[in-house]
């Protein structure tokens, strides 16, 4: 299975921040935040990924992640012109696909819960042709919505409906087999002028295709468009890391655990970072390690 972040768009919701920089770049707390959707990728051992940006912003990803060899993976890079909707990653990325499944995870989408990996890997397990995930939210208005029938079967899924049928969000992680490429090529264009992921979905739907998957209470999908959410998203995570102990989307920690590197690189990394509290947190993990 191959992997795509999509990391472009204006964040104009974050201006003056973004005038100058990409919002996926800025950070959360300790880290910039498109490492947190890199690492879901990574529990789900995807270890080739696209990453796709406009094409300003473009360079800047290539100088923070380079090639991923140091992370045991491989990483390639495409400019998104004009934000055109969520599906045309899929045409975007039809060369890099080739005739793999993928998963798309859009850039600014930050998750933590139980079981994780496991979770991923179900989802890949169990994928016939598209895997989505369902999120209680208060406000479903600005979402995708998935509506079910008393069975808890998916009737449908609405982009941002103005009287929602259920409470339950469609967040940013998607699983479908290579059929994707081809349903993307026949979306047409929302009102909005843009192809909508929720075609692609609804598509999935009417095969018979189509797997919604419920995250459980504890899980978290933190909202990053505004600057209240970017806040909020930090504090969780420095929170989390300084009751546990253990760090939130460390990409080096998880290329380590997953079998991407060895110790012996994973301490260069550390040392790479040593003069940050996150390096000293890699290399913590090698003298651990060591014993």
């Amino acid at each position: 299975m191959k992997g795509i972040i999509l990391a472009g768009g204006k964040g104009t919701r974050l201006y003056p921040s973004t005038k100058a920089i990409s919002k996926q770049l800025l950070p959360i707390f300790d880290k910039p935040l498109v490492y947190y959707p890199l690492s879901i990728l990574m529990l789900a051992s995807i270890k080739e990924v696209l990453i796709i940006s406009t094409p300003y912003d473009i360079g800047d990803y290539e100088k923070l992640l380079g090639d991923g060899s140091e992370l045991g993976m491989h990483f390639e890079y495409a400019v998104q012109e004009q934000p055109k909707g969520l599906a045309e990653a899929f045409l975007i990325g039809e060369k890099f696909i080739g005739k793999d499944s993928v998963c798309l995870i859009l850039g600014d989408n930050v998750f933590y819960g139980p079981n994780m990996t496991r979770l991923l890997e179900k989802a890949i397990n169990e994928n016939e042709g598209a895997t989505i995930f369902g999120y209680p939210v208060k406000d479903p208005t600005s979402f995708g919505v998935v509506e079910f029938d008393k069975n808890h079967n998916v009737v449908s899924i609405e982009e941002k409906p103005k009287e929602p049928k259920s409470n339950y969000a469609v967040p940013g992680l998607y699983f479908y087999n290579n059929d994707v490429i081809e349903i993307a090529k026949h979306v047409k264009p929302s009102k909005r002028g843009e192809l909508e992921i929720t075609s692609v979905n609804n598509e999935y739907l009417n095969r018979g295709k189509l797997k919604v998957k419920i995250f459980e209470r504890g899980f978290a999908w933190l909202d990053t468009g505004t600057p209240d959410g970017m806040l909020k998203a930090s504090n969780f995570v420095s929170t989390i890391q300084d009751r546990q102990g253990f760090y939130v989307s460390c990409i080096e920690e998880i290329a380590y655990r997953r079998g991407f590197i060895d110790l012996k690189k994973l301490e260069k990394l550390g040392n790479d970072l040593a003069n940050t509290e996150y390096g000293q947190y890699i290399l913590d993990l090698v003298k651990i390690n060591k014993k």
